[in-house]
């Protein structure tokens, strides 16, 4: 729920507007703020306990996540998951994935091995729990392991830039818990075959992993299938 930034436990060097950011990209990431709904300043600074100045500044930047748009006299609102925005953001992830599996393949170390392992357990740990938002964080680490053992500097800023509409996404594929097992089961194949440094059938899986994300949004929202 949107609360006080005040009564969050936040790292000393943290600015009233990243604080404010961070509590509104979840409450819209979680699906606490919907798709259309009103981001409206006196109100949120009000029900935040802040100035208008911090919730003004996280709007901007939300706006530029493209998790909230500008629309004549409404003002800003929830940005709608669209198939046009699905589509753009796969179609990049496709990308950027083949490229951080590939070069993980090659430059993975032994200690990313067994952090990728242990990342893959604690995720089907946690998916035990049916617990939306862990899980999100959980396949969140993982990935991230694959991207860092990349070595790859500038693609890791690529995909920390993509991260927010991924996740928004990823979270929409995650509520669905009828494809958790499916998961594991593909999580653990990304595993195997980087473990081996199996190049080929590592992309195959992981395209296949993004595959099954965009059939089962679609599928969720009602959107044609376009994959």
């Amino acid at each position: 729920m949107i609360g006080s930034p005040k009564n969050k436990k936040n790292d000393a060097s943290m600015s009233l507007r990243d604080s404010v950011l961070i509590s509104l990209r979840q409450s819209i990431l979680t699906g606490e703020m919907k798709p259309g709904e009103r981001l409206m300043e006196i109100p949120l600074s009000k029900k935040m306990d802040v100035s208008r100045t911090p919730i003004r500044e996280a709007i901007r930047i939300l706006e530029l996540e493209g998790l909230v748009t500008m629309t004549p006299r409404k003002g800003v609102v929830v940005a709608q998951i669209s198939e046009e925005s699905l589509r753009d953001v796969l179609e990049v992830r496709r990308a950027l994935d083949k490229l951080a599996i590939t070069l993980a393949c090659e430059r993975i170390t032994e200690e990313e091995i067994a952090q990728l392992n242990e990342a893959g357990m604690r995720f089907a740990e946690v998916i035990g729990t049916k617990d939306v938002i862990e899980i999100s964080r959980a396949d969140v680490a993982f990935h991230d392991i694959i991207t860092k053992a990349s070595k790859n500097e500038k693609l890791q800023e690529m995909m920390s830039s993509l991260s927010e509409e991924v996740y928004r996404f990823r979270f929409e594929y995650i509520k669905d818990a009828d494809h958790h097992t499916l998961l594991v089961e593909e999580h653990k194949a990304i595993y195997e075959a980087i473990r081996n440094r199996d190049v080929e059938t590592a992309v195959h899986v992981s395209m296949k992993h993004i595959d099954n994300q965009e059939h089962c949004i679609c599928q969720n929202l009602n959107f044609k299938t376009f994959a």
